[in-house]
């Protein structure tokens, strides 16, 4: 994201974009293949109703890794802050691709409650695929999870990482998010057709696959609707958390020769932040020290990967202490974009 006024590359963006919704884009790609094939043959509906989800995730999955790799872009003269949100953009229409996933998937359910059908057929073959798709998804949603843990510098490490994803799943980057929520689902989704396939194929309960589809197709709107708010309000701009404001102030701090901050703005764009900050300076400071301290401060902010942009104002101390921490508000944690 910093402007060095070189161009880069195409495959140099590519290796930029986020992990884990390429592969989540594969791996989705290949399970839908295979449960079209085993829907067809079995006539299930529930693995009718997995296979839209998979093929709505691996549809929303290239989307979002194509919008990740153009958010990486350096910035440009027109352009001066970068291209950090047009990976909302790509999120944005991921979404509308699974709304009407969903509403297909519950259109489906509908008609099998309607229509329940009178046997059931393929069991093994509906066994071996959707036990499959558990683990496949799954592998790819503790992926997430560890993706989520490192752009939240959480440090966690073994089990842990999965409630440690969940706590800062929101200071995530949006494709990280996306992945997440949406392998949430479709492992919990693949599960409740599994449920319904064994239970269809060993009683007479043949309703329990329609109630499944629509099971499967009501979570896919609540995906919707969670990534589709988040990311409208990634495209207006919102704070960065509290955290992250704590962590920034530390490091100006670290400069003895700061003796408060009367005012700071952070900006979150995507998984980037853009920080302005008015700082108070010792007295009697000449000012060419005092432009020395603004440029180490400015530098030692830079340091951190997920700082693209710094603007730093200084004025002499006025003797009154404004700085105060902000406080850690969950209502106002969320969404973080």
């Amino acid at each position: 994201m910093n402007s060095d006024g070189k161009k880069e590359g195409f495959w140099q963006l590519v290796k930029k974009g986020n992990t884990s919704s390429g592969a989540a884009a594969l791996g989705n790609a290949g399970l839908s293949i295979v449960k079209g094939i085993a829907a067809a043959m079995t006539g299930s509906g529930a693995m009718f109703a997995s296979m839209m989800h998979s093929i709505a995730d691996a549809i929303n999955q290239a989307f979002v890794f194509a919008g990740s790799v153009l958010a990486e872009k350096k910035p440009t003269k027109r352009f001066p802050t970068g291209f950090g949100r047009v990976i909302n953009l790509f999120c944005m229409v991921a979404v509308v691709v699974v709304t009407i996933m969903a509403y297909e998937t519950i259109h489906e359910g509908l008609h099998l409650l309607a229509h329940p059908p009178t046997e059931s057929h393929g069991f093994w073959l509906n066994f071996i695929v959707l036990l499959i798709a558990i683990l496949i998804d799954g592998f790819i949603l503790f992926k997430a999870m560890k993706e989520i843990v490192h752009e939240s510098q959480s440090h966690a490490k073994g089990m842990a990482i999965v409630p440690t994803a969940f706590r800062n799943v929101g200071r995530a980057a949006p494709p990280t998010r996306l992945v997440f929520y949406e392998d949430l689902v479709a492992t919990s989704g693949a599960l409740l057709a599994l449920i319904a396939v064994v239970v269809t194929s060993l009683t007479n309960f043949a309703l329990l696959d329609g109630i499944s589809s629509i099971l499967i197709g009501c979570l896919m709107f609540l995906v919707a609707f969670k990534v589709g708010y988040d990311n409208m309000v990634g495209l207006i701009g919102v704070a960065a958390p509290p955290e992250v404001e704590d962590k920034v102030s530390k490091i100006i701090f670290s400069h003895p020769e700061v003796t408060d901050i009367p005012s700071m703005r952070i900006l979150q764009e995507g998984r980037y932040y853009h920080v302005e900050a008015m700082l108070e300076l010792k007295k009697g400071m000449t000012l060419a020290d005092a432009d020395d301290i603004k440029f180490k401060v400015r530098d030692s902010l830079l340091l951190e990967s997920d700082i693209v942009d710094v603007g730093i104002g200084i004025i002499e101390d006025n003797g009154i202490q404004s700085w105060a921490p902000r406080k850690t508000d969950p209502s106002a944690q969320k969404p973080v974009i």
